[in-house]
């Protein structure tokens, strides 16, 4: 081995290695035995179908279940997520800097505009919101088109996906699966900062979630 090819394997091993050191696979099902998931406006089991996923519950409000036991502020968190093609009933994603149980930043997904025809439901795949001042509504108002767009290759609405969450300081890019471009890029909406990071469900929607994968940097 020369020495220039010696030294580019020892800078990706060096970087693999700090990745990996700031990585940390998280089973969502071990965590709610454990009783590290506090529930927030939900009831969270683990889901019947594939033991390995947890399951939110179906309320008349947005719901989080919040670990517990896991610090993050800035990074990659990836997830695997589950939701439904069922019109208005399914807004499924990740809430994090969850200052409390009313105060979070959230990206969520609404599956059942993965396969809409009409261009203004497929311009609402992916949504940034900060609650509770900068709701979907004010932003759709407000800022239209901003921190909501489709997916250029969406998924099945009724198969599980997965999410990629790049959260930088004052901004967040949304991928979706293997895609290797961003869905969505936004501006963060708040200046705050807390470690606390959760799964989400929105107003009458249940979910699934397995397979959290979270990276400080």
């Amino acid at each position: 081995m020369n020495i220039k090819k010696k030294a580019l394997f020892i800078t990706v091993f060096i970087l693999g290695a700090m990745i990996s050191f700031g990585q940390q696979q998280i089973n969502l099902s071990e965590k709610l035995s454990d009783q590290k998931i506090k529930a927030v406006n939900r009831t969270i089991t683990i889901y019947e179908e594939q033991r390995d996923a947890i399951a939110l519950n179906t309320e008349n409000s947005s719901g989080i279940g919040i670990i517990e036991d896991l610090e993050f502020e800035k990074g990659i968190i990836e997830i695997e997520l589950l939701g439904e093609n069922n019109p208005g009933k399914s807004f499924i994603g990740v809430a994090f800097n969850i200052q409390d149980e009313d105060t979070y930043e959230a990206v969520y997904f609404r599956p059942f505009n993965f396969v809409a025809e009409e261009q203004i439901r497929r311009e609402h795949m992916v949504q940034y919101i900060y609650h509770p001042e900068f709701t979907w509504n004010k932003l759709r108002s407000e800022r239209t088109g901003i921190f909501e767009k489709g997916i250029s290759t969406p998924p099945d609405p009724d198969d599980w996906f997965k999410a990629r969450l790049h959260i930088k300081e004052n901004s967040v890019d949304v991928y979706v699966n293997d895609l290797s471009e961003p869905s969505l890029v936004v501006d963060r909406l708040s200046a705050t900062k807390s470690k606390k990071i959760g799964v989400w469900t929105g107003f009458g929607s249940s979910g699934r979630f397995k397979n959290l994968i979270v990276t400080n940097q």
